[in-house]
């Protein structure tokens, strides 16, 4: 597993001290207001301190106070290291599902491969390919389990995915 992880992305300044604007790629940007260490490009940056605001977070980062040093950082990802973050029993991050076998939920039979991950704006697809691609909508009525230790995926499968 990898231990950095893409976050969010740095999608502009704020204000005229260095903030930055963050555009969360996690459930919300409250899971990302609680680290207290980003990194971009290998580079780690403390976090003096970060605010949530129209689903965005803004962060104000140790060593970037002025606008031109937050400017420069425009479009970078932003990552955490996966043993900074507290995830909720049976949370899991999307880069660990990624490639695992997603098997059939109520017969066990491999469906395909999750290949990649569609955000839409309804909710997340999983690609899954396998005999033919086919998407999954990633909520729990049809991903019925994660199971990491397994290294599988449950899927419940309906007529005509």
């Amino acid at each position: 597993m990898k231990r950095y992880l893409e976050a969010g992305k740095v999608a502009t300044t704020h204000g005229v001290r260095g903030e930055l604007k963050i555009q969360p790629w996690a459930d919300s940007a409250e899971f990302l207001k609680g680290f207290s260490v980003f990194y971009m490009d290998g580079e780690a940056f403390s976090v003096k301190s970060a605010r949530i605001h129209k689903g965005m977070l803004i962060a104000a980062l140790e060593g970037i106070d002025t606008v031109e040093k937050a400017e420069a950082l425009r479009g970078k990802i932003l990552c955490i290291d996966r043993e900074d973050a507290h995830l909720e029993e049976g949370a899991y991050f999307l880069a660990d599902i990624m490639g695992l076998p997603a098997v059939d939920a109520d017969t066990g039979t491999e469906i395909g491969i999750i290949k990649d991950i569609m955000y839409m704006p309804g909710g997340d697809l999983l690609v899954i390919r396998g005999k033919r691609e086919i998407l999954v909508p990633r909520v729990p009525e049809f991903v019925r389990k994660v199971d990491l230790q397994e290294g599988k995926v449950h899927i419940h499968l309906i007529e005509g995915l």
